[in-house]
């Protein structure tokens, strides 16, 4: 493929977010176009704390969806684990708000949208358990991650039905988006293997 490598690589932490509503989730933009990191805002007392991870008014302010029909859970045993890159194809594109729920991950998105000003680039963030950030991949951008740790649980809510007649993909290590994985693939599936590189 003819696709110029470009990236982002951010660890989420501290940032100057502009926060949105009643100052219980700051949504920022992530990079790619309408690709956004949702950071919480603890509430912390001697319990330890409470957080909200999404608001219907919050999200919609910010433009990002608010209806979700599918939730699903990722259990992976060894750190080094990469699952990817995936995506649904049209007429039923998903979009997916994922978060890391223990453990650490390297979460990726690579945008495979003709005519977005960010195609062919990608965007990686680690994401963990301490500070609970999600990230919203809108629909037809391709997504993946690897572990950073072993026992890594990573928690996902889908804009659309999974639909495997729709289900797709592109190769983790495809050399065209030159994705830089933090980490030796340790395992991945003979699927994921297989998949083919991106045809522009």
């Amino acid at each position: 493929m003819a696709c110029t490598p470009q990236n982002t690589i951010d660890s989420i932490g501290s940032t100057d977010a502009s926060r949105i509503g009643l100052l219980l989730v700051k949504i920022r933009e992530a990079g790619l176009m309408g690709l956004f990191l949702v950071e919480i805002e603890r509430r912390p007392d001697e319990r330890g704390y409470f957080a909200r991870t999404f608001c219907e008014r919050e999200f919609s302010a910010a433009g990002l969806p608010v209806r979700f029909v599918q939730c699903s859970v990722s259990v992976n045993i060894r750190k080094g684990t990469v699952r990817g890159l995936h995506f649904q194809r049209a007429p039923s594109p998903e979009g997916k708000l994922v978060t890391c729920a223990r453990g650490r991950i390297f979460d990726v998105a690579v945008d495979i949208r003709p005519g977005s000003p960010t195609y062919c680039h990608w965007a990686g963030f680690e994401l963990n358990e301490e500070d609970k950030t999600l990230l919203y991949i809108p629909p037809g951008v391709a997504h993946g991650f690897q572990t950073l740790e072993d026992e890594a649980v990573v928690f996902y809510q889908m804009t659309e039905f999974y639909r495997p007649d729709l289900s797709d993909g592109v190769r983790w290590d495809d050399p065209g988006f030159a994705i830089r994985w933090p980490l030796a693939a340790t395992v991945i599936s003979e699927k994921d293997r297989s998949l083919p590189d991106f045809v522009k």
